[in-house]
């Protein structure tokens, strides 16, 4: 928890407190031997006093109480020193995953209201894969009782059974169920909605809003005489084409308009009802262009016009449904551009999850995207097919290194990439370090080469004899062969040569020619 002003995280603010899970055997059992380990009975303890603020058997968010009700009941002192208590357990709860805290203010009473929102604790298995937790674990009490802890919560498979083929049985829902499509309860919808989106609050700067297309909201706007009709209604049951249909939605900002029309055009599906993606994305890409530039025509007209206020696009950034996480031993560093704005694991979650075109416009001054350089990575993305999540990096490293955002510096750090196959974020994560790492290396090198080997001990400043018999004698040792000469240099100070005296030089020069010839 970072609180700035003990001031505004006191006994008297109020709090509420939100999770949607209900604790188990298996889910005390990892509380009391995995967690309590690495952050202590004290935050274990404020971790199940949250959680009874809410009956057990109810999900959703608690009434609003004064924090001195948490106070009491984990019996601490009301004052500065009960603060800083409080704010070190909540700071380990979230650490490890268990707790995410939000304040929000309202503006015409200037109050803090804390939102305190619990997770429930990960699954042995999920726990063992998540190598930070597995090594704060094993260096709190041992690897030894790290294997025993494990041996207890994990049963592994019967021996039995390894190297037997396995035949999938289960039942579809739609092998058993058909539900009513032809009847739209509108209300329902939105209740539905209403409820999943109550979950979703933001926590940072570049959290949106995460909804997509739903069937029945493009079903709605649909021509009924289409000829890609049959094939639109077909989506209720094609999931996976609905996905990506909202995943051109999100990285191209797509209105539910202009989704229905692309979606009547010939071509997006083929003979079967398949949807191509690659042409769906394609046609996307144009409508996303145009709109830019009818929104750079409008902004001139009105800037022209002297209006006192520009327009805005009015577009929505959109979130992946489900993304992915980041190991922290992949995290890249925040650039001062974003410093105060975003932390590390919302930075890293950005690169990862979030489309180029939304990355792109958080590193240009207010989001202008210039058009050549958007055409580069264009280019990337749709003929080189190059994953996001690396483009993404991509693009921080062209801003961390202080690069060119030339064509030719940005397509040349593109084909590295392409001929390394370099296709996950990790591994793009691992080249930008190893570029680095070179980087680092030269500059030491050229460093080094600047200053000069280093003089023979015992040796005259004009590398004499003594100089070559040292250099001579270190050869065996891996010292240079050649011994070090200097090259004489002009002395500081010293007058140019006056025309007289440049005469005079040249009549020498004339009269020893002459004796030779």
């Amino acid at each position: 928890m970072k609180i700035t002003n003990v001031l505004h995280f006191t006994e008297n603010h109020r709090f509420t407190v939100c999770r949607d899970f209900s604790l188990g055997s298996l889910d005390r059992k990892m509380l009391q031997s995995m967690y309590q380990p690495m952050i202590g009975p004290g935050a274990i303890a404020l971790f199940h006093t949250l959680y009874s603020q809410l009956p057990g058997e109810k999900s959703g968010y608690s009434q609003l109480e004064q924090q001195r009700r948490l106070f009491l009941q984990m019996e601490l002192e009301q004052g500065e020193k009960g603060r800083k208590q409080l704010i070190e357990w909540s700071s380990k709860l979230e650490a490890v995953g268990l707790l995410s805290t939000t304040r929000r203010l309202f503006p015409e009473s200037e109050e803090y209201v804390y939102s305190y929102q619990l997770y429930a604790p990960l699954s042995p298995h999920e726990f063992f894969l998540n190598q930070h937790l597995a090594l704060l674990l094993r260096d709190k009490v041992g690897k030894i009782m790290l294997l025993l802890l494990r041996d207890e919560l994990l049963a592994e498979e019967p021996p039995e059974l390894s190297g037997s083929v396995s035949e999938q049985l289960s039942v579809p829902f739609y092998d058993l169920f058909r539900l009513n499509t032809q009847v739209m309860d509108h209300q329902l919808e939105q209740a539905l909605y209403e409820t999943a989106a109550a979950g979703h609050q933001a926590t940072g700067g570049f959290n949106t809003d995460s909804r997509g297309f739903a069937y029945t909201d493009i079903i709605a706007r649909f021509p009924k005489g289409s000829r890609n009709r049959p094939f639109v209604e077909a989506l209720q049951f094609r999931k996976e084409h609905l996905v990506a249909i909202n995943i051109a939605k999100s990285k191209y900002n797509l209105e539910l308009q202009e989704t229905c029309r692309l979606l009547d055009e010939d071509g997006i599906f083929d003979v079967e009802g398949n949807l191509m993606y690659e042409e769906l994305q394609y046609r996307a890409n144009l409508l996303y262009r145009q709109a830019k530039r009818r929104g750079e025509w409008t902004e001139r007209k009105v800037l022209q016009l002297a209006e006192p206020a520009g327009v805005q696009d009015g577009s929505s950034e959109e979130v992946p449904a489900e993304e992915l996480g980041v190991q922290m031993e992949y995290y890249l560093e925040v650039p001062s551009l974003f410093q105060g704005q975003c932390d590390v694991h919302q930075y890293n979650m950005l690169l990862r999850n979030h489309p180029y075109t939304l990355v792109l416009k958080k590193f240009f001054p207010q989001g202008t995207v210039p058009d050549g350089v958007l055409d580069i990575f264009e280019r990337i993305d749709l003929n080189y097919g190059l994953p996001e999540e690396v483009i993404n990096v991509l693009i921080h490293f062209i801003h961390t290194d202080r690069r060119s955002w030339a064509k030719n510096s940005i397509e040349a750090v593109a084909a590295d990439l392409l001929g390394k196959q370099v296709a996950t974020y990790e591994q793009a994560v691992e080249y930008i370090r190893e570029k680095a790492r070179y980087k680092a290396k030269a500059s030491a090198a050229a460093v080094k080469r600047k200053e000069g080997p280093p003089v023979p001990q015992g040796s005259s400043p004009g590398g004499g004899r003594g100089a070559q018999n040292g250099s001579r004698g270190a050869s065996g040792r891996g010292a240079k062969q050649k011994p070090v000469i200097p090259v004489a240099a002009d002395k500081p100070g010293r007058k140019p040569l006056s025309d007289e005296e440049m005469e005079a030089i040249i009549r020498k020069a004339s009269k020893w020619e002459d004796k030779k010839a």
